[in-house]
């Protein structure tokens, strides 16, 4: 049987305290610090016959272009001698092989340039196969261009792959452990360009709240404004505060390092109740509330007993000895009250009813969304 987990947090269910305050650092993002994403594609070369083989000419195609590239001619000298129809049939038959890439695979390298990185900085790079390779390990990446979505490079990346799963084949069977067609490579790329930020040339500091909510944006701007004085801090919706910084970036930077640090009460978030339906998990906040409702739940139990006997004729009859199921089958109803709440009841009134009633956790779940069905729950329903 399904193990459920329900989890509610101490403090949500006994305590009314005020939200305790928080650092803006922890409440908001600068707008335009950022990671980017860049993407390239490449080749791992020195693989045990695991690569993609003659399955994929893509492959062999990249390996060729690499190695022209190079001034190595894949497919042999071509010479204006009059070679003979034979000969010359011969070198087209030469020309038309395909290279082989047993211990070459296609892969895709995909990476983040943190904010602020400086050309000549190593970043971490992810590595994997796109073809039909069926390991990576020992492999090492060829010199890979990795371009962000304007086009530009803004990496390069090339190293020796670490991959921590494993395949193994023999006599018709396979063991696997873990993922062998992609890895990673701790500091494989380099930055050749930096990514333009406003941080340092917009007339104003833009902060993004995190999880949007009018409270805590007006929450945020009062304090820088209590700290720095009036009108340094204006709130422009219910996300984002601009904030008037100096325009000299040795400045601008320690002023932002004091406004990360000012503490802040967030407001309230909303009534939300969180269902994991794969797992039962339920969690509620201590903002959930339930209208005047009756709710009762019970479960139908059926069960069936069968005897195995033998029916035996009469000496010197016709009758043939003949094996007899007798079945039995009860039904029993569990007798649960039903519960009745008042307007208003709060999260803690709500879980100590449905105690009462002896519901499971995932008979929990079915109430919650029985009740948010009818209209009776005051809070917003996620399910996952």
């Amino acid at each position: 049987m399904l193990k459920i987990k329900f989890l509610i947090a101490a403090t949500i269910l006994f305590t009314s305290c005020v939200a305790s305050a928080d650092r803006i650092k922890d409440l908001t993002d600068v707008a335009g610090v950022r990671s980017n994403q860049v993407v390239g594609f490449g080749l791992v070369t020195g693989l045990q016959q695991t690569g993609d083989g003659k399955d994929l000419p893509m492959t062999a195609q990249a390996l060729k272009t690499l190695l022209s590239g190079m001034g190595v001619s894949v497919d042999g000298p071509v010479t204006d001698f009059d070679l003979g129809d034979q000969l010359a049939s011969l070198a087209a038959q030469n020309a038309k092989k395909e290279v082989k890439v047993e211990n070459v695979a296609a892969v895709m390298v995909t990476a983040e340039i943190p904010p602020f990185a400086k050309p000549g900085q190593r970043i971490d790079i992810a590595v994997s196969a796109i073809g039909v390779a069926k390991s990576l390990r020992g492999g090492q990446l060829i010199m890979t261009q990795l371009r962000g979505i304007d086009g530009q490079t803004y990496a390069v990346a090339q190293g020796a792959m670490s991959i921590t799963g494993v395949s193994v084949e023999s006599a018709g069977s396979s063991v696997q452990i873990g993922v062998p067609t992609s890895g990673r490579i701790p500091n494989g790329a380099t930055v050749e360009r930096m990514v333009p930020t406003p941080f340092d040339s917009a007339e104003h500091i833009v902060l993004n709240v995190k999880e949007a909510d009018f409270s805590t944006t007006t929450a945020v701007t009062k304090a820088v404004n209590d700290a720095f004085g009036l009108g340094t801090a204006k709130a422009l919706d219910g996300v984002s505060i601009a904030i008037s910084a100096p325009m000299e970036s040795s400045q601008r930077v320690a002023f932002l390092s004091m406004i990360e640090n000012l503490d802040v009460a967030p407001g309230e978030p909303k009534a939300r109740v969180v269902i994991n339906s794969r797992t039962g998990t339920a969690v509620i906040n201590r903002n959930v509330r339930v209208t005047a409702v009756a709710v009762t739940h019970g479960a139908i139990t059926v069960s069936i007993s069968a005897t195995n006997e033998v029916s035996q004729p009469l000496p010197f009859s016709d009758g043939e000895t003949l094996e007899v199921q007798n079945a039995d089958v009860e039904i029993a109803e569990a007798q649960n009250p039903m519960v009745l709440f008042q307007p208003g009841v709060d999260l803690r009134e709500l879980v100590d009813a449905v105690n009462q009633v002896g519901a499971s956790p995932s008979s929990l779940i079915a109430i919650l969304e029985a009740l948010k069905s009818s209209g009776s729950l005051r809070a917003e329903l996620v399910v996952i």
